[in-house]
């Protein structure tokens, strides 16, 4: 055996700490409840396994391009499909990166405070004023090259990871170690089950969200030893991984939060409250609830630091010149595309602003701004499964796929139409986020963060339009 191969146990490890974060527990369980271990399984079983499995297939099928989506969509659909799928990757960081501020600000109040108090008397055009000043200060950081942040945030993320594997073990062993009783009483049957209405619906992009992103490993199937058999089986186990995971986080919530009340800021707070009360369980006090939120604080101002500039770097490095004007490319001695950076620090103000003037308070304007990341962030996952129908439902690129390493589903046809299945959902769970939740409908409220919903990522993706035109018009005039 080659010892510089992976093997299927590292492969699995790496795809676990890409795409599952304790978050995804606590923002679904908000959501729905216990009846989401239902979801789960479901979610995991009929989308993430053949998501995780194909791009196993178009990472071995691509294995000699850079990696990403992009050269994907750009093997099977050409240059300008590509363009426009290296621009949404980098657009649907915007509101993610509107929200990683907020998160380090509500993590500090957990560390100095030790409650969500602080953050949730705030009245939020001034709160978000600070965000958006804290946002642009670390924007001129990255500018600068100031990049030992992300390396401090990455042993932080790693910290947060097992923490919350943690919090799980601990939780779930605690009624039976420590006595504890659990705060939802009814574990019957139909305390799981969801009710498949309108409003369970509009949940189901979280979930979605919560799963996605094993794509960036793809680049890793040629390292694999043996991957037409260690790549699917590293896969496998990435999901059961994720499933346990969410099955036993869920629970876990299920015995400090009652499921039939659960409380409104939980998506929020809900991290803090969780290592508050385990601290509580085992009698070590707050010290578990301040290292996470110490931990938690580095590892989200590192998120901010690196989505402002990796994405960027990528859309202006992979991108086709015929497409992207020069001008965004040009880059200051520290090797930061300043216009880039100006055009993100524009979008990212505005998506930090104009909604603290018509959600009505801190805890509605944080929700809203975790779904909108649930609406527009999952867009990106859309391209990943075009690539595949691409790959396997265009005679002209099935070619490619005559000598790789690993295929999900040997028969055209069918993989085609799993491949379908999953851009449709995607697409489904999208559009039923676009709905607020937990607001009066047809309120005021209502009205503004449903258009904000609709606006924000037609805008977004919209904007990628106009480069071309920009970019052809800059050629000519060289």
């Amino acid at each position: 055996m080659n010892t510089k191969k992976l093997n299927w146990r590292t492969l699995a490890m790496m795809g676990f700490t890409v795409v599952w974060g304790f978050g995804n527990v606590v923002n679904n369980y908000a959501n729905q409840g216990l009846t989401v271990v239902i979801s789960w399984l479901l979610i995991l079983s009929l989308y993430f396994l053949p998501y995780a499995l194909m791009v196993g297939e178009m990472g071995s099928a691509f294995e000699q391009k850079a990696g990403g989506v992009s050269s994907w969509i750009g093997s099977t659909y050409g240059p300008m499909i590509a363009y426009l799928a290296g621009w949404t990757y980098w657009v649907v960081h915007i509101p993610y990166l509107a929200q990683k501020p907020q998160g380090a600000l509500i993590a500090l109040s957990w560390v100095f405070f030790q409650n969500g108090d602080m953050i949730k008397s705030f009245n939020p055009l001034m709160l978000q004023s600070l965000v958006l000043c804290l946002f642009l200060l670390f924007l001129w950081l990255s500018s600068k090259g100031i990049n030992s942040l992300k390396k401090i945030g990455a042993l932080a993320g790693t910290s947060m990871f097992f923490m919350g594997i943690l919090y799980i073990l601990l939780t779930v062993a605690a009624p039976s170690l420590m006595s504890v009783n659990s705060a939802t009483v009814d574990w019957s049957l139909k305390t799981f089950m969801p009710k498949f209405d309108f409003t369970y619906f509009t949940t189901i992009s979280m979930l979605v969200f919560a799963v996605g992103g094993c794509e960036k490993i793809s680049p890793y199937v040629k390292d694999v030893d043996n991957p037409n058999k260690n790549f699917p089986k590293g896969m496998i186990i990435l999901a059961a991984s994720v499933g346990l995971s969410a099955l036993l986080g869920s629970l876990a919530m299920g015995i400090m939060f009652n499921s039939n009340n659960i409380p409104s800021d939980l998506k929020m707070n809900g991290q803090y409250y969780a290592f508050k009360l385990l601290g509580e369980y085992y009698g070590v006090g707050n010290s578990l609830m301040i290292l996470y939120a110490v931990a938690n604080t580095l590892g989200q101002i590192s998120a901010l630091m690196f989505s402002i500039d990796a994405p960027l770097k990528i859309l202006i490095g992979e991108g086709d010149r015929r497409f992207i004007p020069a001008s965004f490319t040009r880059t200051n001695k520290y090797g930061a595309p300043i216009a880039g950076y100006k055009l993100t620090a524009i979008l990212v103000g505005i998506l930090i602003i104009i909604p603290a003037l018509g959600i009505g308070d801190m805890n509605n304007l944080y929700n809203w701004l975790l779904d909108l990341n649930s609406i527009v962030m999952p867009l990106r996952y859309l391209w990943v499964f075009l690539a595949y129908i691409g790959l396997r439902g265009l005679a002209k690129n099935r070619n490619l796929t005559s000598n790789i390493a690993f295929k999900f589903i040997n028969n055209d046809k069918v993989a085609t139409l799993v491949g379908v299945w999953c851009f449709g959902f995607t697409a489904f769970a999208c559009l039923m986020g676009i709905f607020p939740k937990n607001l009066a409908p047809f309120s005021s409220e209502w009205i503004f963060q449903i258009t904000l919903n609709i606006l924000t990522p037609i805008v977004l993706v919209g904007l990628g339009f106009i480069f071309p035109k920009i970019a052809k018009k800059q050629n000519n005039n060289l």
